[in-house]
């Protein structure tokens, strides 16, 4: 218990040594929590994937360095995801739940015409809106292009004629 004590201290008066086991087990606990989130949590990158890893990365600092009672923190940090792997899975089977937490695409150009409505609701101005045309259909001609639409992760997609 001793040994313990000397490498993962407690409370906020932590060495660097202590403060580096403690990162080294949260950086394990991590892994693991991604494995259980599946690979949407850090490859989708909606905005409720974004939420989940940063809750998680403010929460687990609170471990490593102290603040929180470790055990407390790994506990919420599993809770967390499962109700991130909860709601991922009503995403998948409902339309209906996945445009109340994700949104919908929102289409910007269509056919030579800039929405300008629709480029104001999803807050993007005309170089936003080209910046995504050059990336995604690798082209400036906008004639080339048929659609433009902003997905609910925020990239704007391109398609061509």
């Amino acid at each position: 218990m001793d040994l313990l004590l000397k490498l993962f201290g407690e409370g906020e008066q932590l060495n660097a040594l202590q403060m580096s086991c403690r990162g080294i087990v949260m950086f394990l606990v991590m892994l693991l929590l991604i494995r259980i989130s599946g690979r949407r949590s850090f490859g989708v990158r909606t905005a409720l994937d974004n939420i989940i890893a940063i809750s998680l990365g403010a929460i687990m600092s609170r471990a490593v360095v102290g603040a929180s009672p470790f055990i407390p923190v790994v506990v919420c940090c599993f809770v967390i995801v499962l109700l991130h792997r909860g709601t991922g899975r009503l995403i998948a089977v409902s339309k209906k739940f996945s445009r109340v937490v994700e949104g919908e695409k929102i289409l910007l150009y269509e056919n030579g015409v800039f929405l300008k409505d629709h480029m104001k609701r999803a807050l993007v101005c005309e170089e936003d809106l080209m910046q995504g045309v050059r990336k995604s259909a690798l082209t400036e001609d906008m004639s080339q292009i048929k659609k433009v639409y902003i997905e609910r992760n925020g990239e704007i997609s391109a398609i061509k004629k």
